[in-house]
């Protein structure tokens, strides 16, 4: 199987299981505090992780080499996480999917900033479509709301999130000198994980975890293994094998899988004009998708 055919699946398994963590996460955002729910998740993700590196390629040598990288990594991931739960304490899931189908636009800026990856004129038309079809969800398709310019706390406090979860696509490649993806993705966490702990030790400490309802342990552990795990592998692959604009072009089917989500959660669908906008992300998706080998 060609190399960047392996991205694109990867990353088309990444769409599905991040979709879940924003249903998820809006039933649990304000039941316990982002910080100390985001340490479990790098713990347990961390663990998860360390069994598979154990039992596949192992730690080669040179992987601890300038370990700051893992925390620059490992620091841009958890400022993504704790602001996206922060965010969801207010955001309806699917808005804040929407926010998050911006980070191609931004990513694209960081992968010709870092990189020096090429954003052809059919990619930026894609990112500005996909653009409108995010802005038009997050609105909720009120042209008087988007006039003026009502963003949400909850939506504006995630788009910071979402800034660093774009810078840190290009950096992987930037930064990642040939070790395997699943290695890097435990330097990422651990120093994710420590970084956590420094920060929040009075969220950690305090929280009362034997009360924790079960939909927070739910989310813990959902969000741990698989959207961040799994998905922490599936995003370093990809990003070995795709130009930066292309892999964060899949977060363009997050709000469509969201969608899934929430009908699936008994929550209902959004109304019909939301999925205007919808349907914008899908032509961006296509968009960036055609082979284009200037873009590579």
């Amino acid at each position: 199987m060609r190399s960047d055919l392996q991205g694109h699946l990867a990353m088309l398994a990444f769409s599905a299981l991040v979709a879940g963590s924003f249903s998820l996460g809006s039933l649990s955002a304000n039941l316990i505090s982002p910080t100390a729910l985001n340490a479990a998740r790098f713990v347990i993700a961390g663990m998860v992780i360390a069994v598979a590196v154990a039992a596949t390629t192992g730690v080669p040598k040179g992987a601890t080499r300038a370990p700051w990288r893992y925390l620059v990594l490992g620091g841009l991931f958890a400022v993504y996480f704790v602001l996206m739960f922060e965010g969801l304490k207010t955001a309806r899931p699917v808005s804040a999917a929407a926010v998050f189908t911006l980070t191609p636009v931004i990513a694209a800026g960081f992968g010709w900033l870092l990189l020096r990856q090429v954003t052809t004129g059919r990619m930026a038309l894609a990112l500005a479509i996909g653009a409108v079809g995010a802005l038009w969800v997050i609105f909720r398709a009120d042209l008087a709301a988007l006039r003026r310019f009502e963003l949400g706390y909850g939506e504006a406090v995630y788009f910071v999130g979402c800034v660093s979860h774009a810078l840190y696509t290009p950096m992987v490649r930037k930064l990642n000198r040939g070790e395997p993806a699943v290695v890097f993705t435990l330097g990422t966490l651990i120093a994710g994980g420590a970084l956590l702990f420094i920060y929040g030790w009075r969220d950690v400490l305090g929280a009362d975890w034997t009360a924790l309802p079960a939909i927070v342990w739910i989310t813990i552990l959902y969000v741990a293994i698989a959207a961040s795990a799994a998905t922490f592998v599936l995003l370093q692959f990809a990003s070995l094998r795709l130009p930066s604009a292309k892999v964060m072009a899949y977060t363009y089917l997050t709000p469509s899988w969201v969608i899934l989500w929430e009908v699936a959660l008994g929550n209902g669908a959004p109304g019909p004009l939301v999925f205007g906008g919808v349907g914008l992300t899908i032509v961006a998706l296509y968009l960036l998708l055609r082979d284009d080998t200037k873009a590579v």
